[in-house]
């Protein structure tokens, strides 16, 4: 056993390295699959074409006669799965992998043509492209060369709108979308762009019948010197009239008897409120809360957008399963167009139940949870949901069974009430033109323990206001979020007293939390878009001002030890806490990406408390953190495990005795497409560097090497790196990264470059490290799992 764990690292390298090689190698091969007339194309070049051009122009070429990438990995999967006694199948075809790019003139001819009319419609009339075909023992090399010609710029535009308000209301607004000017090289894109925001301003100024071929171009380059005139015209209707501005008259809103939509017959509630009928066939809901996100009101002039607004609100209700807005125009005048607004019901009352089982090189355990949610509580849109979850965790190495030695247990119930609104004693002007704002009452208990240290139970009341400044500025208060804990803890022996007596305060104190928070978030809409972009999330909890405020009242008591007023002989935290997520995400072409992210927070007690409440305090590692560490085994400062008393200790206390109040975590991160097709998704790598730790500032540790000093920061900073997979299946990410140690600050001076150890002496260090922290045991590699993107 002890053999096999020893040569497990260089079995999986092995295996590793010897299946790249067989699907490399199955990749060159592809040769030996296709007839004898045929040839596998693995190369394609364009020439004389503008380097601004040439990008564009490649992407014209047939995807079936286009190489593909990945060093032909690709294609040596495709090979594996989708060949057959010597020939590639010709049914039962798996998606995994790409087929080889088999040649074919007929492709080839398309490409060509299709790069010529690329190359005209940026401005060069008279381009013309040729294709060479080169064929050696069935590997095909394929050159498109073309011939340009001189591009051609605009020296004249001209108008000609015979809809004098159309005309005037297209140059008011031009210089905010145009992208024709003289001077430009001729480019139809720009002409399309052109049309498409005509007509996208007309309809947002009453011009419901506006469409885009009133929008046309006549350009003429029959001139000297490369030039060319367009003439931009913007079409009457075809009776000769200007074009027609519509209000909006009377709304139906018209909700369907169930979730299997309308029925051939509707009786249309008689009364009209507002300029709003409201129909609900289905009697399960009320008029206010829909009504509130309809944004086509009655006697404005139609606006496209509001049409769109309506659409995306009425979605995020999370009520309706479909949302369908038509329009009739008004009998009583031709001026008017009134909505139909048609909303099928979803099912109102789901039961979830989720499941996953966190583990790694030495814990393993599961959670589950099952989560009730009722959709449309009180026929207002409300979302009422009951979670109860529970889980445990167990180490693992030690010979034993799995769950045999179970350290950790925790339970949870909670309560949730969301209403699609912000519910205050006051007026405030209608929300939720960038997004939903909410308000959400929520109740919950926790049970947490840990075997031989501590039971902790927490009962947490809050109300929380969503809303959305802009589509990229997101604001979240929390007025109220009053927290009561209490438990009991269980010192060892005399040793654990004094060496944890920190973290034993900590778990054991009865403490009340009075606190309010607010984050904000930007840019978290652009999260799934390969733009480049700053994300940004900060958050400040502020705690204890109102409590102090009662005990002065009321003349509160202190505690036991002499210093902390108490409300109801209970002590209350009083403390500020900050903290930020920043990131640059930038595009590097294609599926190119490269971030860098910084992760800080910091918690300052004042007041009536000298330390921070446990749970507020911050660790370091994890799958989304310092990716080399396990989460809550990195830090603080330079803190090392074997200061502790004993083994016993160093068990009893794991994932405990390593938080801080303060944390800094940097990460640099580099995505890429490996496998376009993998098992029905895709499958994306990753390489990253990490850096961080945690530290203490407020005065209570009893260890030094845990606190904050500047002058000591860059021999407390842990440094990892690492590479990973992204299984991307559109809806889900599954996650797999493997962090490398390469700087671990529990050491002193140039033992902390353990990766210096890792490729000589490592199975020396680590025993002895065994012997001095035991029976923590030293891991250089650390696997994390995970759903969805780090960061």
């Amino acid at each position: 056993m002890k053999a096999y764990k020893h040569n497990y690292k260089q079995q999986v390298q092995f295996l590793a390295i010897l299946l790249f090689i067989i699907v490399f190698v199955v990749a060159c091969s592809s040769r030996k699959y296709i007839a004898p007339y045929q040839s596998i194309v693995k190369k394609v070049k364009i020439e004389n074409v503008d380097e601004k051009f040439e990008e564009e122009s490649y992407n014209f070429i047939q995807n079936d006669i286009r190489p593909s990438g990945g060093l032909g990995i690709n294609v040596g999967l495709y090979n594996i799965f989708n060949t057959k006694n010597g020939k590639y199948k010709t049914n039962n075809i798996s998606e995994l992998g790409t087929p080889p790019p088999i040649l074919d003139s007929t492709l080839v001819e398309i490409s060509r043509t299709q790069i010529e009319k690329f190359l005209k419609s940026k401005g060069y009339f008279k381009a013309r492209v040729e294709s060479q075909i080169e064929v050696k023992n069935k590997i095909a090399k394929l050159k498109f060369i073309a011939q340009p010609g001189p591009a051609f710029f605009v020296n004249k535009i001209s108008f000609e709108i015979p809809d004098s308000s159309l005309k005037q209301l297209y140059f008011l607004h031009k210089p905010s979308f145009s992208k024709l000017k003289v001077g430009m090289q001729y480019d139809e894109d720009s002409l399309v762009n052109e049309r498409e925001e005509i007509q996208k301003l007309m309809r947002q100024s009453g011009y419901f019948d506006f469409e885009r071929p009133y929008v046309r171009f006549e350009p003429d380059s029959n001139q000297n010197q490369s030039m060319v005139s367009i003439k931009l015209i913007i079409d009457n209707p075809t009776n000769g009239q200007p074009h027609q501005i519509y209000t909006v008259g009377e709304t139906n809103i018209l909700i369907a008897p169930n979730s299997e939509g309308f029925t051939d017959s509707l009786k249309l509630n008689g009364t009209v409120n507002r300029g709003i009928r409201f129909t609900d066939l289905s009697n399960k809901f009320k008029a206010n809360p829909i009504v509130r996100y309809d944004f086509l009101r009655e006697g404005e002039i139609f606006d496209v957008r509001k049409e769109k607004l309506t659409y995306d609100r009425l979605y995020e209700l999370n009520v309706f399963k479909n949302v369908k807005i038509d329009y009739t125009k008004s009998a009583v005048s031709s001026k008017k167009v009134e909505p139909v607004i048609m909303l099928i019901p979803q099912k109102r009352r789901s039961n979830r139940v989720e499941g996953e089982i966190p583990f790694n090189a030495s814990t393993i355990g599961f959670n589950i949870s099952n989560t009730y949610t009722d959709n449309n509580f009180l026929k207002g849109a409300e979302r009422f949901q009951l979670q109860v979850k529970g889980g445990l965790q167990s180490r693992i190495g030690s010979g034993q069974s799995v769950f045999k030695d179970v350290y950790q247990q925790d339970f949870s119930v909670g309560a949730s009430l969301t209403v699609p609104r912000l519910v205050v004693p006051f007026t405030i002007p209608l929300m939720g033109k960038n997004g939903m704002p909410s308000t959400t009452f929520s109740s919950s208990y926790l049970y947490a323990s840990q075997v031989n240290i501590f039971v902790r139970r927490t009962i947490i009341n809050a109300i929380t206001y969503d809303w959305a400044e802009t589509k990229s500025k997101q604001h979240s208060f929390t007025p109220v979020n009053f927290e009561y804990r209490f438990g009991n803890v269980s010192a060892l022996d005399a040793g654990t007293a004094s060496t944890n007596s920190y973290f034993l305060r900590l778990l054991g104190t009865k403490l009340l939390t009075s606190s309010s928070k607010y984050n904000y978030t930007l840019n978290a809409n652009k999260l799934t878009l390969p733009d480049n972009f700053i994300y940004f999330r900060g958050g400040l909890e502020l705690a204890g001002n109102l409590l102090q405020g009662v005990s002065r009242l009321t003349g509160g008591q202190l505690d036991n030890t002499g210093k902390n007023a108490t409300v109801f002989n209970v002590p209350f935290a009083q403390f500020v806490r900050p903290d930020i997520d920043l990131r640059f995400y930038r595009n590097l072409g294609g599926n190119e990406q490269l971030v860098f992210r910084l992760n800080a927070g910091l918690g300052l007690a004042y007041g009536n408390s000298r330390e921070m409440p446990f749970e507020k305090l911050f660790f370091a590692g994890g799958a989304s953190g310092v990716r080399a560490w396990q989460a809550r085994t990195l830090g603080p400062g330079n803190y090392n495990r074997e200061t502790l008393a004993n083994d016993t200790e160093r068990r009893d206390f794991f994932g405990i005795d390593q938080l801080g109040e303060m944390r800094i975590e940097m990460n640099f991160e580099y995505r890429n497409m490996l496998i376009r097709k993998f098992f029905g998704g895709k499958l994306k790598g990753a390489a990253f560097v990490d850096m961080g730790n945690t530290w203490n500032i407020s005065a209570g540790n009893p260890k030094s090497e845990t606190y904050f000093n500047f002058k000591n920061l860059a021999q407390q900073i842990a440094l990892g790196t690492g590479f990973g997979f992204r299984y991307d299946v559109d809806f889900f990410v599954f996650r797999f990264d493997i962090g490398l140690k390469l700087r671990d600050p529990q050491f002193e001076g140039a033992d902390q470059w353990v990766i210096a150890k890792y490729f000589k002496g490592a199975k020396e260090f680590k025993a002895n490290y065994a012997l001095s922290n035991g029976p923590d045991r030293f891991r250089f590699v650390q696997y994390n799992f995970g759903i969805g993107m780090p960061f």
